[in-house]
């Protein structure tokens, strides 16, 4: 089967999605399908590569538009094409416009990612083009039963709509280099609390400084900057008492990062935002056997982490009812294992990227 992806971004560009589509596009390939991704240049440039036996197609950009790749190579592309079926990655406005213009020619499956949720003035916009593609879409995956039922967008294509959870490769996060975590643990004594991923306006990380108020122990913050800075987050720290307890460390390349979550008794993921649809980084968790907090955003954060069995859902926005969850956990240690232990084994039952690649291929074999 001849598989297109379209999405704004591709690697070397690396972000949630980002890493999502590679590690379904190689997934497929490694199972015998054809793979085409078909996404913008980084700059007005394009070409074609190929990686790890997906083939790429990079269409020139003109520029970028609040987040969106103004892309008229992208629509030329587009009707070169002839593949088998189009999964399209949602939002993207480019790759929606690209769908409208040549037609319905093949099975359209659409991921839908997120709600626009901040970029208010590009949704007034971009809703029409939204829709129109719902419309078109065979079938329609989301990461999560709530995300499903709490997007407006979806509301009308619940029959269409299959729940297909992001799935990570478990193994590189299951085990970690006693030394480096002995390193870790000696530089950083005491219950410590661990937070990992870029400093965006929706993760909350600000509630998680003032939860330490309240809470024992340290926490690491592992993120490079990107709307919040850390700059900004440390003088927060300064002024309610706890700098000597938050520590921020540069964004830390994937081999380096198990250690810190083995090292780690808590992880905490305070994200007050919608555009946290899902939580990824709460699998990574997860896969070395870490408890986890974090908030009820009606998406899919609280599926990934279950409440009262693999770690603590708590209100968005609240440091009073975050401190009082981390108290729970670091207070109690064997409560603390065993829901450790249990977010392990859902893991590896739910969101294994082999598990993913098995739902996904079979969803296409339906379809075609």
């Amino acid at each position: 089967m001849h598989i297109l992806h379209i999405y704004k971004d591709y690697y070397p560009v690396v972000g949630g999605i980002e890493n999502h589509l590679r590690l379904l596009a190689e997934g497929l390939v490694a199972r015998g399908h054809q793979v085409t991704v078909l996404t913008n240049a980084l700059n007005g440039r394009g070409g074609e590569y190929e990686v790890n036996g997906v083939r790429v197609v990079a269409a020139g950009r003109l520029a970028t538009l609040a987040s969106a790749p103004l892309s008229p190579a992208l629509l030329v592309q587009m009707v070169r094409q002839r593949p088998d079926l189009v999964h399209l990655h949602m939002p993207d406005p480019t790759g929606d416009l690209a769908l409208a213009l040549v037609g319905p020619r093949t099975p359209l499956v659409v991921s839908y990612h997120s709600d626009i949720v901040r970029q208010r003035h590009l949704l007034h916009l971009y809703a029409p083009l939204l829709r129109r593609t719902l419309r078109r879409a065979t079938r329609i995956i989301v990461s999560s039963p709530a995300y499903q039922c709490s997007s407006p967008f979806l509301a009308a294509h619940q029959d269409r709509c299959v729940v297909v959870p992001y799935g990570i490769e478990l193994a590189r996060f299951a085990h970690a280099d006693p030394a480096q975590v002995a390193a870790i643990r000696a530089r950083y004594p005491g219950p410590l609390s661990l937070f990992v991923g870029r400093l965006r306006y929706y993760k909350g990380v600000e509630y998680l400084i003032r939860a330490l108020v309240h809470a024992p122990g340290q926490a690491l913050i592992i993120g490079a900057d990107a709307t919040v800075r850390r700059a900004d987050l440390h003088h927060l720290a300064q002024q309610v008492g706890v700098a000597e307890r938050v520590h921020f460390l540069q964004a830390e390349d994937d081999a380096a990062l198990p250690a810190y979550f083995h090292a780690a008794d808590l992880f905490v993921l305070p994200s007050i935002e919608r555009s946290e649809a899902f939580g990824i980084v709460q699998i990574e968790a997860q896969a070395a056997a870490l408890p986890v907090i974090t908030s009820e955003l009606g998406t899919g954060t609280s599926y990934v982490t279950l409440h009262g069995q693999t770690g603590i859902v708590v209100p968005p926005a609240d440091p009073l009812a975050l401190a009082r969850a981390m108290r729970v956990v670091l207070e109690n240690p064997n409560l603390a294992r065993a829901w450790g232990a249990a977010g392990r084994q859902r893991a590896q039952m739910e969101f294994d990227h082999t598990r993913m690649l098995e739902r996904i291929e079979a969803l296409y074999a339906d379809i075609i």
